[in-house]
């Protein structure tokens, strides 16, 4: 259950639950079916599935994890056109007169309302890591839109959620360049991947690159001409590796062999339930140690009102 990516957020006064009560919460926002009608939902579902018996909330040593299933009818835009066309074609032979946009507009729905229960359904589990001591939520998504999404769910459960995210002193674009081009200014227990993405100032594009030696010359030659980096492959010591964005989000998280191992020799007989909850807490573990490091790396947290919420 190791999570692949990360957005993190800081959380400001947040409500004191014991998990029985986040879990009572939790099932008045449970994931239902799609209805007939329903274009997309997003409910909260159990971490371990079947195996673990419906539960909503994990909790080990003051880190929680949370699942939400997000579901959503796939109808493509192309099949809806091809439909509204051919009704527009069939209205213009047949009264001899042209179709308005507002009568293309009300078909467009219509077509929309008969095909879509026949749509068919895309369903994704999103994770998310709450720490409570140290009072920072971390959500497994690819993006920071469906991370946000996954937060509006939690915010509409709780009642009130107040979160930033999470952000530094010094902004990881400068951050990640100063590393690239100075091998003196890079953190002793850092080491950087093959992976690097490197933005122009003006129109001159965004350069991509893997599996190359970061501190080549054609690399320092680029640095020189102003390209900045907006992505960086890191590690902290073999122990995790990832993609760090210029808005702190980790991409491509790897955790360290020596943690799979741990992970793997665990005495779980085989329970596959146990074995979620292990994996879980190795990895919460290893980041609420990782991430704070990291920070630090960039100059310390920046300090944020959240906005009434």
């Amino acid at each position: 259950m190791w999570f692949k990516h990360l957005h993190l957020y800081r959380l400001h006064d947040a409500p004191e639950l014991s998990s029985d009560a986040l879990a009572s919460a939790l099932q008045e926002h449970a994931a239902k079916p799609l209805g007939n009608a329903d274009a997309r939902r997003l409910g909260w579902t159990a971490p371990a599935g079947r195996m673990g018996g419906g539960q909503l909330v994990h909790e080990i040593q003051s880190h929680r994890l949370l699942s939400a299933l997000r579901q959503e009818r796939l109808l493509p835009a192309s099949v809806v056109k091809e439909e509204v066309d051919e009704l527009v074609a069939d209205i213009e032979a047949s009264e001899s007169r042209k179709v308005t946009r507002k009568e293309k507009t009300a078909f467009k729905e219509q077509v929309t309302e008969n095909l879509l229960p026949r749509a068919f359904v895309r369903s994704q589990k999103i994770d998310l890591w709450w720490d409570t001591k140290g009072q920072m939520i971390g959500i497994n998504a690819s993006s920071r839109t469906r991370a946000e999404d996954i937060l509006d769910l939690l915010r509409e459960t709780l009642g009130s959620l107040k979160v930033t995210p999470l952000s530094s002193q010094t902004l990881p674009i400068r951050a990640m360049t100063t590393w690239l081009g100075d091998v003196a200014s890079r953190p002793a227990d850092l080491q950087l991947g093959d992976q690097v993405e490197l933005k122009a100032k003006g129109d001159d594009g965004v350069l991509r690159a893997r599996q190359v030696d970061l501190d080549s010359d054609e690399i320092q030659q680029l640095l020189e001409s102003g390209r900045q980096a907006s992505k960086l492959a890191i590690s902290l010591e073999g122990r995790l590796s990832f993609v760090l964005h210029d808005d702190l989000a980790l991409k491509s998280l790897r955790f360290g062999d020596a943690l799979i191992e741990e992970a793997d020799h665990a005495d779980d007989g085989d329970d596959a339930l146990a074995r979620l909850e292990t994996d879980f807490i190795l990895m919460a573990l290893a980041l609420s140690t990782d991430i704070p490091r990291l920070i630090e790396w960039l100059g310390g947290e920046t300090q944020r009102e959240p906005a009434a919420q």
